[in-house]
């Protein structure tokens, strides 16, 4: 994959939450990354969280939200050296073209840049969602061992990753 083809990652403006707002998920999707709407809304209003949109060229191809906690994660206590990686999906029309291993990439390259004391990126993924699983591995997330009770989409895993080495690269 060229680099003109590579996705990248922003905060998101005005107009770029819109075009997310109107992402397509799937009915799969939807039970593990939640609703897009509701995602990109809480996000922009949330002074502990980034809403952040995945864009190839001008268009916005994704969405994801990073949280900094300011209260206990799964059995973890608060460390302000994590950020947590939530609602991350891409549209359906982009899915399949391995942009979710560039995507991640980006994501963890912007985040180690933008919040150097962050040192560790955490997220919860549906035991059933092995497809996000491989993806997150792939990326460099490990298991925790730790479960979590899931809602709709059944228990989920924790799985971290370090920020600022072994970056995947295209």
């Amino acid at each position: 994959m060229s680099s003109a083809l590579l996705p990248c990652v922003v905060l998101a403006s005005a107009a770029q939450a819109e075009a997310a707002r109107c992402l397509a998920l799937t009915a799969t999707q939807t039970i593990y990354a939640g609703d897009i709407v509701f995602a990109v809304d809480n996000a922009m209003a949330a002074p502990d969280s980034d809403a952040m949109v995945v864009l190839l060229g001008d268009i916005v191809i994704g969405f994801y939200r990073l949280d900094y906690p300011t209260a206990t994660f799964g059995k973890q206590g608060v460390d302000r050296r994590t950020a947590t990686l939530r609602a991350f999906a891409l549209d359906v029309a982009w899915q399949g073209r391995g942009l979710g291993l560039p995507t991640l990439a980006a994501c963890c390259a912007d985040l180690t840049q933008r919040h150097p004391e962050r040192v560790l990126l955490a997220l919860n993924v549906h035991a059933a969602n092995t497809i996000a699983v491989q993806l997150y591995r792939r990326a460099g997330f490990v298991d925790s061992g730790e479960r979590m009770r899931g809602g709709r989409g059944g228990p989920q895993y924790l799985m971290l990753r370090a920020l600022g080495v072994g970056q995947w690269a295209p």
